[in-house]
């Protein structure tokens, strides 16, 4: 049978790939610690399952408008004006089921053959095959370490060419927990402006934040850049929802309403019943976000102080979301830079998650899916518990590969 060619373009997504094989790992019995899912470990809050149960109750279980509620709508809209001063109409707001959803549905309707959207890396796995997906070219900027993986308007300006249509933001980022002040983000909205490109930002960490900083989205700034700005978020991270499927994307009425009109075509409403959900999570108690992301930033804090302790492997502390990316490079074969063990040679970070999988029983995400190959992403959405003994666990490993 002839598949369509745009599927050789792309690859399952890694992290859903990991999370299946450690999943099967322990179905058979091994004893995996998990550090590959991106999805908060927290119960979804009581108020926000109750909410669900009761539009059950009332039968709120058919079709709603393809581009959800009007009640989901304004309490979205209530939302971006209260955290981000954004303020939107209904027409400028589209429901989809999850914010890859929305990411998806805008790029289908934004770009084609011929265009190029603008990445930085490290990136969100998925990036780079959305926009395959639409015939465009995904350019990657890789950022640098030494930078804090933050993008520098003059790698921004350097990148941009007559066929650049957009830049893809996300901060706090995955997988390296990045995170912008404003006056970085106004360093680089200066460029944006000038060039002329629109900004697609994923701003799905926005409330998972350390260390009392505030949180711009790049439309804030401006009305200027509110023009140009798609902004993604939705329910999954800062709620405990990931299973719900319920994102969002604000920005111009022509562009939402053609997203829309895609999603009429693809997966009509969001399920109805989470739809409620999210009307709690965004319009009732937030408490429990704050202490989700406490808790986080006390895990992040006990991970990189046990990473950085492995004697070659080296880790920025993230300022948001809820994963470390530390470099473990060091482990590569590398020439006579060091002896491997006779049993093991660890090329790249492939390998080396297989490695720490097969010989740690610890399960994570290549960091070359990201965009930096010497690189490993670890989620520390666990307990304190397991992070402690996974990270042991790969110390043990790491050191058998005589450093």
């Amino acid at each position: 049978m002839k598949l369509a060619s745009r599927i050789a373009l792309i690859k399952p997504s890694p992290t859903l790939t990991i999370q299946a094989k450690a999943n099967a790992l322990k179905a058979s019995g091994r004893d995996i610690i998990g550090f590959g899912a991106g999805e908060p470990d927290f119960d979804t809050p009581l108020n926000i399952k109750e909410a669900a149960i009761r539009a059950i109750h009332a039968g709120f279980t058919k079709y709603t408008p393809v581009g959800g509620t009007d009640e989901l709508k304004d309490a979205v809209i209530a939302k971006l004006q209260r955290d981000n001063q954004l303020t939107y109409r209904r027409s400028e707001i589209v429901i989809s089921c999850g914010a890859k959803h929305s990411l998806f549905n805008v790029a289908q309707v934004l770009f084609e053959e011929g265009d190029e959207v603008l990445i930085p890396s490290p990136y969100w796995v998925s990036y780079p095959d959305i926009v395959y997906l639409t015939g465009a070219k995904p350019v990657v900027i890789r950022t640098r370490v030494g930078d804090g993986f933050k993008l520098q308007p003059s790698q921004l300006e350097a990148a941009i060419t007559p066929r650049t249509r957009a830049i893809i933001i996300s901060y706090p980022s995955n997988p390296a927990g990045v995170c912008y002040s404003r006056r970085e983000l106004e360093e680089l909205a200066a460029v944006i402006l000038r060039k002329g490109i629109m900004i697609i930002s994923d701003d799905i960490y926005e409330k998972i934040i350390y260390d009392d900083q505030p949180f711009f989205t790049l439309a804030s700034l401006s009305d200027e850049l509110k023009r140009v700005s798609i902004v993604i978020n939705g329910v999954s991270k800062s709620y405990s929802m990931t299973g719900w499927r319920i994102g969002y994307a604000a920005g111009s009425e022509e562009i939402v309403s053609a997203m829309t009109k895609y999603q009429s075509q693809n997966t009509s409403n969001p399920t109805s019943i989470a739809q409620k959900a999210a009307v709690e999570a965004l319009n009732g108690p937030q408490e429990g976000v704050g202490v989700m992301a406490r808790e986080f930033q006390k895990r992040r804090d006990l991970i990189v102080e046990r990473l950085t302790a492995i004697p070659g492997v080296t880790c920025l502390k993230p300022q948001g979301a809820f994963y470390v990316f530390p470099d473990v490079g060091s482990y590569y074969e590398r020439g006579d830079r060091f002896e491997i063990c006779p049993h093991k040679v660890i090329r790249n970070s492939a390998e080396m998650a297989t490695y720490l999988l097969d010989e740690a029983n610890v399960a994570l995400v290549p960091g070359g899916d990201f965009g930096h190959d010497d690189h490993i992403r670890i989620s520390y959405a666990t307990s304190m518990e397991q992070i402690e003994k996974g990270v042991e666990r790969i110390r043990l490993a790491l050191l058998k590969l005589k450093y």
